[in-house]
């Protein structure tokens, strides 16, 4: 091929000039979702804890369809992550790792001006945290009088966070799902040794105290309000799946066990803490309890059709009734066919 004349190398330079200059670039969108100062403090309140758009609008001093258009932008950029909790909508960082050099980013450029605005806005959200406690106490010492009444029917709660301990202690736990999570305390009690912690309970006053209780322990966990029947995670995106003291309000547990099992990755675990079958018909009547108990069979047959495989089975004694722990693995889908 010979050398180009004047007239293709003309072409050659006209067609560079014409590079489409407003190509959608997402980066640009990334920056521009910080071009604000509101959407920056935001992002650092966010750096502490989860916050609804209420408590945001009440730290900025801003309304809140002001600080839902700002959470809006720094959603679509993909550095917060939004969820309805009853009326409520509450605001969390995205678990992208990429947004860490986003902060990095932030930390290295902030100068004196800006830290003095985040600080103050720190002082805010001080507030914030003790309306949370006072809020969580109230509920606490309404429900405390049925939580008691249950607590004296068996043995010692120490004793079955022990077995708990126990049943997922001999190897990590990975990522934690805790289904029914109600005050947080399983959340509590493992979350420190978990990649990551999410609560799932229907009751947002519940997660309202588990929020508290979490923080104050110093606990990072994603708390969403949502349906045992219906997590809101992908298939086989958990490690370790609780579900503790929950089973015997759900109509449907067989259900609530697959749909547990569904999130499972392969050689997961699930560990079902409940009664064992008991006669106790008050409680259905007093405390809306579904189920009195659960035989070993019944869980055992559950467990197998969800595709998971029953290896341990611990009865705790000492009270009227008994507390049983049931743990199972989630199968690979071809050791299931091999079987």
């Amino acid at each position: 091929m010979g050398a180009a004349g004047p007239h293709q190398l003309t072409h050659i330079k006209i067609s560079l000039y014409h590079y489409p200059v407003s190509a959608n670039l997402p980066v640009a969108d990334l920056f521009q979702s910080l071009a604000d100062p509101s959407r920056v403090r935001i992002l650092a309140l966010l750096r502490s804890m989860e916050l609804s758009v209420g408590e945001l609008a009440q730290v900025l001093g801003q309304s809140q369809p002001r600080v839902s258009r700002h959470v809006r932008i720094l959603a679509d950029a993909g550095l917060v992550d939004r969820h309805k909790e009853g009326s409520w909508v509450f605001l969390a960082l995205t678990a992208d790792p990429r947004r860490q050099a986003v902060f990095d980013l932030i930390d290295e450029w902030l100068d004196s001006t800006s830290r003095d605005v985040i600080a103050a806005d720190a002082v805010r959200l001080a507030a914030v945290r003790a309306d949370r406690a006072e809020a969580a106490a109230r509920y606490f010492s309404a429900q405390a009088e049925v939580w008691d009444s249950i607590r004296s029917l068996h043995v010692a709660e120490s004793a079955v966070e022990q077995a708990v301990e126990k049943a997922l202690g001999d190897r990590p736990i990975g990522r934690l799902l805790d289904i029914g999570t109600g005050t947080g305390r399983m959340i509590e009690l493992l979350g420190a040794d978990a990649a990551q912690a999410i609560g799932i309970d229907r009751s947002s006053e519940m997660l309202r105290l588990a929020r508290v209780k979490l923080e104050a322990a110093g606990i990072r966990s994603s708390l969403r309000q949502a349906d045992m029947y219906a997590l809101p995670l992908a298939d086989g995106s958990a490690d370790s799946v609780v579900i503790h003291q929950v089973l015997h309000y759900a109509l449907a547990p067989a259900n609530a066990v697959a749909e547990a099992a569904r999130v499972l990755r392969p050689g997961g675990r699930l560990l079902v803490v409940d009664f064992a079958a008991h006669e106790r018909e008050d409680l259905r009547i007093r405390d809306a309890h579904q189920r009195l108990g659960f035989t070993d069979e019944a869980m055992a047959a559950w467990f197998r059709a969800a595709g998971l495989e029953p290896d341990l089975i611990e009865h705790l004694t000492g009270g009227e009734l008994t507390v049983t722990l049931w743990r199972g693995v989630r199968q690979d889908l071809l050791e299931r066919k091999a079987a």
